[in-house]
């Protein structure tokens, strides 16, 4: 019986050569960079982040660059093709690890989320 290996191509992704900075904190560049872990694995690439350079994060940059992703992609997907990243502080993981936690848990049921939204908006 013959057998065939396949390597998956590994592609990292700069975030500060695609932002243009190391205030990794607006949702636009986000974005921007979302649009480059998608063409990658749309391509079927694993793909890492770098963090290199990064001087500020936040969950709005996160949660555009990274949450989003689970609306686009099977989570298996994303657990298959999107690597842990690179050149990130301990703080930086474990803070992308809860955005991804939340993100994974909003696709898997976002009209759960959209009645507590507005059980908590008519209790006001």
């Amino acid at each position: 019986m013959k057998t065939s290996q396949t390597t998956c191509k590994e592609s990292i992704i700069h975030v500060r050569e695609i932002i243009g900075s190391g205030n990794f904190v607006a949702s636009e560049d986000g974005e921007k960079v979302s649009q480059a872990i998608a063409s990658t694995i749309s391509r079927g690439q694993q793909v890492r982040l770098s963090f290199k350079g990064c001087k500020a994060l936040t969950a709005a940059f996160l949660n555009a660059a990274v949450g989003q992703l689970y609306g686009r992609f099977p989570e298996e997907c994303l657990d298959k093709l999107f690597l842990p990243p690179l050149d990130i502080s301990r703080d930086d993981l474990l803070y992308l690890k809860r955005v991804r936690r939340s993100a994974q848990d909003y696709f898997r049921d976002p009209e759960r989320y959209h009645r507590a939204e507005k059980e908590v908006s008519e209790g006001e």
